[in-house]
């Protein structure tokens, strides 16, 4: 049935003011959360490298949203129980700061893994990043004569790491896959101290670290730097990348994530990716993740989950073909 103009015209003009009310009230929506303070999950205790992340974030962010946001450690399986309680979470105020293995590799390698990476978060913004630093004992050739000594070792050399599943667990995976002949054997220790004091000690002689914690003992004549997972990095300026020094199509790094559950309010979400994008171009907060060994990022949601997605095939298909397995 056709209408007449006049009633076309009628419906029109309805529209567009109900569209117009709809953008304020849209808008107040947004600026009315938070409605109380917010709970940031930290799934590592204080001190930690994401604990640090969420500590330089949870000031500013506060300030932008009026209300404290909260750090909470709940440390646990890696992680996974932290992010767990994220995707559980249905007040509306409970966010998490998580790291790569929460959302790339967990599911691979953990197969009651209580919760979907892919289904039960809100991607919100990758937060900040940091490349590993290989180190060596000082016996390791290092510059370019580590690739040819590597392919040499065999399975005469370990690596230490902080456990099965770990960034330095996969990326010295990673490595090996790379450099035909090594066969480095992993030797999982508690954290990155008791890695360190195994390679000065002899009993490793490879492992994949954080700047922070690689730069003094190299300085100090303890250990060997071999090169950067990743392109040359301001926090490590005076090491070169491993593509560098002959290592083909290797690039990884530890990064730090902010996300919600799945649940999270459109007003919520919408508030919380526009502040940090305001945030992260703050330069005072901009040299507080740098003074802290983090390289500070900000990306939209869509950046985030793209990032996630590319490092989980990367992630996938060395879990499968080391026949890596928690067990």
């Amino acid at each position: 049935m056709n209408l007449p103009l006049s009633s076309l015209a009628r419906r029109s003009v309805l529209a567009a003011a109900l569209v117009a009310l709809a953008a304020p009230a849209l808008a107040q929506s947004d600026a009315a959360w938070p409605t109380r303070p917010v709970r940031l999950l930290v799934g590592f205790p204080g001190g930690s490298t994401p604990d640090i992340a969420a500590r330089v974030l949870a000031e500013p962010l506060s300030r932008a949203l009026g209300q404290p946001v909260v750090v909470d450690n709940k440390p646990g399986a890696s992680g996974n129980i932290a992010a767990d309680t994220v995707a559980k979470a249905t007040d509306d105020h409970t966010l998490g700061i998580v790291i790569n293995g929460n959302l790339t590799s967990s599911k691979m390698l953990y197969p009651k893994l209580p919760y979907d990476p892919a289904r039960d978060f809100s991607e919100l913004s990758l937060i900040a990043t940091a490349p590993l630093v290989l180190v060596a004992a000082n016996d390791v050739p290092a510059g370019k004569d580590f690739v040819a000594a590597a392919r040499a070792s065999g399975a005469k050399w370990n690596y230490g790491s902080v456990g099965v599943g770990s960034v330095g667990h996969l990326g010295m995976e990673l490595l090996k896959n790379r450099v035909s002949g090594m066969d480095a054997q992993h030797v999982p220790y508690a954290g990155n101290p008791q890695v360190v004091t195994a390679m000065i000690g002899g009993q490793v002689q490879l492992a994949l670290v954080p700047p922070a914690i690689a730069i003094p003992q190299v300085r100090a004549g303890k250990l060997r730097a071999i090169g950067l997972t990743s392109g040359r990095s301001t926090l490590a300026p005076e090491y070169p990348p491993l593509t560098d020094l002959g290592v083909r199509d290797f690039n990884l790094e530890v990064w730090t994530a902010l996300l919600g559950p799945a649940s999270l309010s459109p007003a919520a979400k919408a508030r919380i990716t526009r502040e940090i994008a305001v945030i992260m171009k703050n330069p005072e907060v901009r040299q507080q993740f740098f003074e802290r060994g983090w390289q500070p990022v900000g990306t939209s949601p869509e950046g985030m989950r793209a990032r996630v997605q590319e490092e989980a095939a990367i992630m996938g298909r060395i879990i499968q073909t080391r026949g890596i397995t928690l067990q």
